[in-house]
Parts: structure tokens; sequence; C-alpha cells
């Protein structure tokens, strides 16, 4: 058995597309996995499965969402193995931490296409770009006089 994440878009934001985190697992159940929990109601989930080909994981568990929930929710898998590489890795160990630096780390469902110079800065230094893979973005973003982080800095990747 090998566990895994399923990381879920779009459900559980902001009040919208709201899921119980119970049919979550129900659904998880079903398509025959084991050791299903759910991570608060972050629409995240942990399972184990005797299948370990990401691709086919996470065809299978949008298909049965879109089934149940009448809606294409995105998903991506990712093994504990390959989380806890990112972690140990600690794309962040340079960064000094305020309360008004929040750290990100994007999810992506393939290679980005852009081949933007990194590390990058926005020009006003409140948007930095650390690192790149195939798999994820790390990113820091440094709140500023209060304003909230804008949009169209995060837009360099499309």
């Amino acid at each position: 058995m090998t566990k895994f994440v399923a990381l879920l878009r779009g459900i559980n934001v902001g009040g919208n597309k709201m899921v119980k985190m119970d049919d979550l697992k129900k659904w998880f159940a079903a398509l025959g996995f084991k050791n299903v929990k759910t991570i608060l109601a972050t629409g995240n989930v942990l399972f184990e499965s005797t299948d370990d080909d990401e691709a086919v994981l996470g065809k299978k568990i949008a298909d049965k969402l879109k089934a149940e929930l009448g809606h294409e929710v995105g998903t991506q898998i990712r093994s504990i193995e390959e989380i806890q590489k990112l972690a140990d890795r600690n794309p962040f160990k340079k960064i000094k931490v305020t309360p008004e630096t929040r750290l990100y780390i994007t999810f992506l469902p393939e290679k980005p296409k852009n081949k933007l110079k990194i590390p990058y800065a926005s020009p006003e230094k409140d948007f930095r770009i650390l690192e790149v893979t195939r798999r994820e973005i790390c990113s820091v973003v440094e709140l500023r006089d209060g304003l909230v982080w804008r949009q169209e800095q995060y837009d360099c990747f499309h």
C-alpha cells in the first residue's frame, strides 16, 4: 500500500461548492481506498492504495467526484513520500518570516511552459518565486501597507 494525498481544487473555498468531509471519506472508501482521512474542511484527503499510478488514481477520483457532485473538481495526487521530500528540501529556509509574510506552494498538474528566470521578484519586490519544478511553484508574498496580494503578480506563469 502506498500513502497519498489528493489535493482537490475549488471545493470548500469561501463558502462555495461545500462538500462534507464525511461524504468525501465515503466516496474515497467506495473507490477501494484504505485508511481514508480528510484534513479539516480543506477538501484534501489522505488515503492508501495498492495502485501507485498517480494519473490513474487522479482520474478515478475526479470521475467519482463529478458523478457525486455534478461538476468537475480539479484533482492532483501526490505520494506522501513526495510531500515529505518537499518538506525536507525546505524551499523557504532562507526566508525571514514576519507577520506580513505569506509562503505558498502551488501544486501543478503539469510542468509550466514559461521560462521565467528564477528566482523571480516583482518590480515592487513584494512577490517572489523561489523555485519552480515540474510539480510545484514555491513563492513568497510580502503584504505591504495592509494591501493584499494582487493576482496580476502571479499571472507571469500564464
